[in-house]
């Protein structure tokens, strides 16, 4: 699977042709979770309060271009590496 990006020990993942809704995979410390794109909310599985909150605004705050992700993923295009929420102003 991809890695999108590396920040704060989480590594932010998408899979090719994956399933609706658009998603990434989250790994951080033992703990896994699909967060939405749209929402920057966990659907499935669990991750620290703090880490699910930088998460969230990270998804957000890079929506277009996650969105722009899983279409090329949907395609089995090459996908685009987003920087981290510890270089975000």
């Amino acid at each position: 699977m991809p890695i999108l990006s590396v920040f704060f020990g989480m590594i932010v993942r998408m899979w090719h042709d994956d399933h609706p809704p658009p998603h990434v995979h989250v790994e951080y410390q033992g703990f896994v979770a699909q967060v939405s794109i749209e929402t920057g909310n966990i659907i499935r599985g669990q991750l620290p309060r703090k880490a699910a909150a930088i998460v969230r605004e990270w998804c957000l705050k890079h929506q277009v271009e996650l969105l722009e992700n899983w279409l090329r993923a949907q395609h089995f295009e090459p996908l685009e590496q987003i920087k981290g929420a510890d270089y975000d102003d």
